[in-house]
């Protein structure tokens, strides 16, 4: 619990202070990963990493890690210059050969491309025989579904976008329809079920992120979990 207090916590201050929040993110995650798989000697592709703060902590950890972004802004955001190896690609179509990584890493990206499985598909392509796929995305219909519109996209994103907007002087950072997409986690159980039945996949683990193990059966609950899991966390084994 008190893990997910701090966590939780440092939400607020994501976009004020974004070493607070995203250091101790990728501290936190990293050492979730590694529950999984070995990292230390790894090859990791960190999927939409921005300025690299996972990767740092991914290299932390012993692995050798490649960030790929779609956004040089985003990933010049710390220093003024993109992350020492980083490479400037999509989500959708990743620059990498199929099987080339050990693990393939995303955190809170999914929810922001407008194909989100085939940004899941490519995942699971460059990712080697054996290797994990580590995958974690905000839910729409959870409290931070609208990011810092949130909660107003109950309403609707473009409401909360306007009001955000209204009581700000400036528009969101994360716009609905434009950056930021509603994703579900029955369409991810559904997509990681069917890659399973294909063959391409072995779903090793899903659960909710950032909540004590004990509410971890709340993804099993359909409607329910799709507002209380809030962050939906999938690792799956390459086939």
């Amino acid at each position: 619990m008190a893990r997910s207090v701090r966590l939780f916590s440092a939400f607020r201050v994501e976009q004020t202070d974004p070493d607070h929040f995203y250091g101790l993110l990728a501290a936190d995650t990293v050492g979730q990963l590694s529950g999984y798989t070995k990292l230390d000697g790894a090859t990791v592709v960190d999927v939409g990493g921005g300025p690299g703060y996972f990767a740092d902590a991914l290299r932390a950890a012993g692995a050798r890690c490649l960030c790929v972004d779609a956004d040089a802004g985003e990933m010049s955001m710390r220093n003024g210059a993109p992350p020492a190896v980083s490479a400037l690609g999509s989500a959708l179509d990743l620059p990498l050969r199929t099987g080339s990584v050990d693990v393939c890493f995303s955190s809170n990206v999914l929810e922001h491309v407008p194909e989100p499985w085939r940004m899941a598909d490519e995942m699971l392509r460059v990712t080697r025989p054996g290797g994990t796929v580590f995958l974690s995305y905000t839910l729409w219909l959870s409290p931070w579904g609208g990011h810092e519109t949130s909660p107003w996209h109950y309403l609707s994103g473009e409401y909360a976008a306007r009001r955000y907007e209204r009581r700000h002087g400036r528009p969101p950072k994360n716009r609905f329809g434009r950056t930021m997409f509603a994703v579900s986690a029955r369409s991810a159980l559904r997509w990681a079920r069917t890659r399973a039945a294909e063959g391409r996949a072995e779903v090793v683990d899903v659960l909710p992120r950032y909540l004590p193990r004990w509410a971890h059966p709340v993804v099993r609950v359909p409607v329910l979990r799709e507002f209380a899991t809030w962050n939906l966390l999938l690792v799956l084994r390459r086939r």
